[in-house]
């Protein structure tokens, strides 16, 4: 049964990978999840609101659906976002500000939307409204039918609060979270990124693994608003969940600077005890001791002409080196470039549609393991 006071939850992910998140989340215990485009729904409370944006790693953002009604005209709009009791939700000393889309609508002018909204919110909270607010309220006006939401997580959930530095292109921890879970992963083997660059991969595998909570170093919006129980907060960040792996995780990077960075953002996440960075060259990689596991990686795939002729003989090399030396592990590459992706030469399992990446589109190419050479 739903409680009466249950409503719907969106935790929004990169479109594509939906069904991923789904499972997650799935995973992690909550109820009724479905995928939906750009994310996916569940119904709860304030406290599940929590715990998605402590709990899940594959998310960007948390939002709670507050109300949906039908909206012809702005004075309409007004006068039903009026009858709201926004004391229950927002508090009065916290500012905020509103942030609308119109699509197919007699609404149209996404700004007016806002405006009127903000206002009238302000008219009956007296909270004040800043461009510059951590709460944030998301309205869409769609076929006539206005949503308002609240923005629960505040800075996008790939922030996890205990990374500084990154090389000049990194993998958002959630989309890497996800590249991991669609490859199987899920903590009882080792994981091996010999392109770690700023140890995105390695570092979110290791956390997996000890059952670290993503959210555990950050703030978050929801801490602002009037629903917020600091206590049960407090209790729910409480509980330990840690364990040590089984198993350890390597990042090698030919750059010095890779390896410091990815080393340092270790330390802060408090995995460098089961983690191991080194500075080599993709021929020089050999695989651990122990059994095998997952290698994942996202190497250079160029974005000017001439880049995907320079940049085949590596992707050559990490197929042959991958053939030759590691027979039992499974491979994931992350590419935006299928001819580079099959220089590897590696036997591809059937790839999933395409994701944006940083104004591209990638792929994540993954093989079963390895035969023996």
């Amino acid at each position: 049964m739903t409680n009466p006071a249950d409503f719907e939850i969106f935790l929004a992910t990169t479109p594509g990978l939906e069904s991923v998140l789904c499972s997650e989340v799935r995973l992690k215990g909550f109820k009724n999840v479905k995928a939906v485009p750009g994310g996916v729904t569940l119904k709860g409370g304030w406290p599940e609101v929590w715990r998605a944006n402590l709990w899940v790693r594959g998310a960007s953002r948390v939002l709670a659906r507050l109300t949906s009604f039908p909206a012809l005209h702005l004075s309409q709009l007004e006068r039903r976002t009026r009858q709201m009791n926004w004391a229950d939700i927002l508090r009065a000393d916290v500012p905020f500000r509103v942030e609308a889309s119109c699509t197919a609508s007699r609404i149209y002018h996404a700004g007016a939307a806002a405006e009127r909204i903000g206002n009238a919110i302000e008219k009956a909270l007296g909270a004040p409204q800043a461009a510059d607010a951590s709460v944030v309220l998301k309205v869409r006006i769609e076929q006539n039918i206005c949503t308002i939401s609240v923005d629960t997580s505040g800075d996008l959930l790939h922030k996890r609060g205990h990374k500084e530095a990154v090389n000049r292109a990194p993998m958002r921890e959630s989309m890497a979270s996800l590249f991991l879970l669609q490859c199987g992963f899920n903590g009882s083997e080792p994981v091996l990124d010999p392109m770690c660059g700023s140890g995105t991969f390695v570092i979110e595998a290791a956390e997996i693994a000890a059952r670290l909570n993503p959210g555990r170093s950050r703030h978050f919006a929801f801490e602002d608003l009037a629903t917020f129980d600091p206590a049960a907060w407090q209790q729910m960040r409480a509980v330990k969940s840690r364990r040590t792996p089984a198993v350890r995780f390597y990042g090698s990077d030919r750059d010095s600077g890779a390896i410091a960075m990815s080393t340092a953002n270790a330390q802060r996440a408090e995995v460098t005890a089961f983690t191991e960075f080194t500075q080599k060259t993709i021929s020089e990689l050999t695989p651990p001791a122990g059994p095998p596991g997952l290698i994942i990686t996202n190497p250079p795939y160029g974005t000017r002409l001439g880049d995907k002729d320079q940049l085949a003989p590596l992707y050559r090399a990490l197929g042959q080196t991958f053939m030759e030396r590691f027979a039992g592990w499974r491979v994931g590459i992350v590419t935006s470039e299928p001819t580079l992706a099959y220089a590897t030469r590696l036997p591809f399992l059937p790839t999933t549609a395409p994701v944006p990446h940083g104004g591209l589109r990638i792929s994540l190419y993954q093989t079963a393991p390895l035969p023996q050479p």
